[in-house]
């Protein structure tokens, strides 16, 4: 595919990497010369420096033969403009575009849908981060949370801990404590190994982030298996009254006691007009005393939500040791990832929720869902079997003969309104869609050729 992504930064490179080590024709645009180079020492691509909107800036990065733009700038407005450009110029087929502000956000239907602004695709990070937020706090005790199958079905990843019943024990055993739930654990991170594919005499061990998934009403009685529930949350706060906390913040404030601390006044007055229940302080939440004033002690979640991702951490730590339960983190440079130590429960990177929605639309065939697992390190997909046993080498075939790359898994499948955990004997059907976990993201085009249609096969 021959794709053009304009913006290098974070987003925009991590993008580049992942299509260029699937063999894309990769174009990148940008006005620095020194974020480009560093692209092109890595990556076997073709930069352009320049405006990314500009109709001359397009075409030199041959807009006219390009399937995909991919606008991702820090300008709305310049991602807009370019996704306009390549449609009236080239015709460009499919554009995505990357939108940050509300209120573009709030005409959507009558901006980008009704098609006065030609773009196919709009990705809101904020909204993005918001709705992963969201479901960790559903959700209490999980590290990473994703859907598929329109909902139906949940991928979950959590901390096994001592004293869960499956703790210490083969994987098989869970069947024998929930003979009417079936689940399956799609992989195990252990310490500083690599990803484990599981069988069931797999043993858990203490501290091990498993990946495991099932129909979504079943989520919780699977979690009690490898650690103690935790009790459903109640008090919230949110530090940063920016888009995201401000979002979080009206999404919680009718089912929980939410707090914000905004620092700056001014803003602190306009949170508190549009939040209708959330406590609005003025204050910082790095001050140990203003948190203990506020109670921070007895916070079920505590959320650092600030544009500074030093801050956050440093936010997060301090709550934490204050007496915070569970601490949710907003890092912006994937880097400091990498540093979090036990006191910052889960780390959130908006460049890795946004790769994953933008993957979703970048992919080949019929690849309707993709989440960027573990920093990048894994990944998750849904796709739709098509075609005959006579022209597919899916449809047909049980699970357990599937010539699946290494380090592949399949971990359910919707077959119409039906959750059917992945079993060796399943048998795959036509339209049947597929929920696959792979630990090697580079092998995702191997997964593609699995699942195209071709000709006869007998």
């Amino acid at each position: 595919m021959n794709i053009i992504i304009l913006g290098a930064g974070q987003v925009g490179g991590s993008l580049t990497e992942h299509l260029a080590d699937e063999k894309n024709d990769v174009t990148v645009v940008d006005n620095s010369e020194t974020a480009l180079r560093q692209l092109q020492d890595r990556l076997d691509i073709r930069t352009v420096r320049g405006d990314a909107s500009k109709p001359a800036t397009l075409a030199e990065a041959g807009a006219e033969h390009a399937d995909m733009l991919i606008a991702v700038t820090d300008s709305d407005e310049v991602n807009m403009l370019a996704c306009s450009i390549a449609y009236t110029l080239h015709q460009t087929p499919t554009k995505i575009c990357r939108i940050r502000e509300v209120d573009y956000l709030k005409e959507e239907k009558r901006l980008f849908q009704s098609g006065a602004i030609p773009v196919d695709v709009t990705i809101s990070p904020e909204h993005l981060v918001t709705d992963a937020i969201h479901q960790l706090i559903l959700n209490p005790g999980s590290l990473q949370v994703l859907d598929f199958a329109g909902g139906k079905i949940r991928l979950v990843a959590v901390r096994a801990v001592d004293g869960g019943p499956i703790v210490g024990r083969e994987l098989q055993e869970i069947r024998e404590h929930m003979p009417s739930v079936d689940t399956r654990v799609a992989a195990i991170f252990r310490k500083s190994q690599n990803a484990i594919i599981p069988t069931g005499s797999t043993v858990v061990e203490p501290e091990d982030e498993a990946f495991f998934i099932a129909a979504s009403e079943n989520i919780r009685a699977v979690t009690s298996e490898l650690r103690k529930l935790d009790a459903s949350y109640k008090r919230v706060m949110i530090a940063g009254g920016g888009k995201i906390g401000a979002s979080l913040a009206k999404r919680l404030e009718t089912n929980y006691q939410v707090k914000v601390i905004e620092l700056n006044y001014n803003r602190c007055r306009e949170l508190a007009e549009d939040l209708e229940e959330s406590i609005v302080l003025n204050g910082s939440a790095s001050d140990s005393k203003f948190l203990q004033q506020e109670n921070i002690a007895n916070t079920d979640v505590f959320c650092a939500l600030t544009n500074n991702g030093e801050s956050n951490i440093m936010m997060s730590m301090l709550a934490k040791r204050l007496g915070a339960k569970k601490v949710i983190t907003l890092i912006t440079n994937p880097a400091y990832a990498e540093l979090v130590g036990q006191e910052i429960d889960i780390a959130i990177s908006p460049q890795q929720i946004t790769i994953s929605s933008l993957l979703t639309h970048v992919r080949k065939g019929d690849i309707s869902n993709v989440h960027s697992l573990r920093r990048g390190a894994a990944e998750a997909l849904e796709i739709t079997a098509h075609g005959s046993p006579q022209n597919s080498k899916v449809v047909g075939r049980r699970l357990d003969e599937l010539d699946l790359p290494s380090g592949t898994t399949v971990g359910a499948i919707l077959r119409g309104h039906e959750v059917i955990i992945a079993h060796g004997h399943v048998v795959v059907e036509e339209d049947d869609h597929i929920i696959l976990f792979l630990t090697d993201p580079t092998k995702i085009s191997l997964v593609e050729k699995l699942f195209a249609v071709g000709g006869s096969l007998i």
